[in-house]
């Protein structure tokens, strides 16, 4: 089967940000496609190794890794003729939280190979090794000085933890009647969170500086806010938007409002400002390129995708709270708020892209 098929018939979290099946998603794969091709490139042309190491971190289930595999691999081949260079041999590590389901992805590797042999010689084909490692990116995941080049989308914006600082010393939320910063958060809450991503977007970037060889590349995509202000809509509008869900259904009697109130999100969208000061004051890589891409939705954006793919992501940890009776009925009111307000105004969606290179 064609890997290219395969990728469209199959979702997966790799290139996923809010829009599945979308433009809008679309032209933000297609954006960070060409950028993470261009990288591979110039890292190789640079390095020439024999043995190129590759990482997919929060790879997912889908077979969005196998297309990035295929789309790797063909671009530093096309590198390699540039500097008259045999083709190296690829060792691809795929990475995730070690329940992802790694097996989906592996029942497709076949159909990867047939692909990569396609129009060739037996012995002209790629030596391509794929391997899982599970685990978290917040720490070690790899041999030393092991890896070429490293990716990630949209991951980086999901935290280790919920911010310890969000809790009173009795552990009671100071975020109530929210379960993410809004407008009426205390500036308390606003800090945490941000505290907590730079503890650990530092964490994630200095283990990434002893797996990445001098000179290596990583590119990496992730959700954040268009303006320094922690209040932006941007930031805030979807998970105002879920509590209100929850709202309803405490209305309807269907959950209790301090469970609510007890449940808070691991997420937390940067500003490119905090991301860049966060790179440099941790000084294993060098920005290279930082760049923010917005997604306007338009009459044709719908706000059941949003809802799938944010369901997609706090499932578990919903479920694990308030049980799963509810959640049809919560995402069911939520793709319906969404709707409402899609309709009224067009809502901007920020992601944003880096390029790095290891010193």
């Amino acid at each position: 089967m064609d890997v290219e098929k395969v990728f469209h018939m199959k979702g997966g979290t790799g290139e996923t940000s809010y829009f599945n099946n979308s433009s809008l998603q679309k032209s933000v794969a297609e954006k960070m496609k060409d950028i993470t091709l261009e990288a591979i490139k110039q890292m190789y042309v640079t390095l020439r190794p024999k043995s190129l190491g590759i990482a997919d971190l929060g790879c997912s289930s889908g077979s969005n890794a196998l297309l990035y595999i295929k789309r790797l691999v063909g671009a530093v081949e096309k590198a390699t003729q540039s500097v008259e260079q045999a083709a190296p041999e690829f060792r691809v590590c795929l990475n995730d939280l070690p329940t992802n389901d790694f097996s989906t992805v592996f029942q497709a590797l076949p159909d990867l190979y047939q692909e990569l042999k396609k129009g060739r010689n037996i012995d002209e084909a790629p030596s391509v090794y794929v391997a899982a490692y599970p685990g978290s990116f917040y720490g070690r995941l790899f041999p030393e000085n092991s890896l070429h080049f490293v990716y990630s989308f949209s991951s980086l914006h999901w935290l280790s933890r919920v911010p310890p600082g969000i809790y009173d010393k009795q552990g009671v939320s100071l975020n109530r009647k929210s379960i993410y910063i809004t407008k009426n958060s205390p500036a308390q809450v606003c800090e945490a969170y941000a505290q907590q991503f730079r503890q650990d977007f530092s964490l994630f970037l200095n283990c990434r500086s002893q797996e990445v060889v001098r000179g290596g590349g990583m590119v990496l995509l992730l959700t954040g806010r268009s303006s320094p202000d922690f209040y932006c809509k941007d930031n805030i509008f979807p998970w105002e938007l879920l509590y209100q869900s929850f709202s309803i259904l405490v209305a309807q009697g269907k959950v209790e409002e301090e469970k609510v109130d007890s449940y808070d999100v691991h997420y937390y969208g940067p500003s490119r400002e905090e991301i860049e000061d966060e790179v440099r004051k941790e000084g294993s890589f060098k920005l290279d390129r930082g760049e923010v891409l917005k997604k306007e939705t338009d009459c044709t954006s719908s706000g059941v995708a949003v809802a799938k793919t944010v369901r997609a992501v706090q499932e578990s940890m919903l479920s694990n709270h308030f049980g799963e009776a509810i959640l049809d009925e919560l995402f069911d009111e939520y793709g319906r708020l969404l709707d409402q307000e899609m309709a009224k105004e067009a809502v901007t969606f920020i992601d944003i892209a880096l390029i790095l290179t290891k010193l």
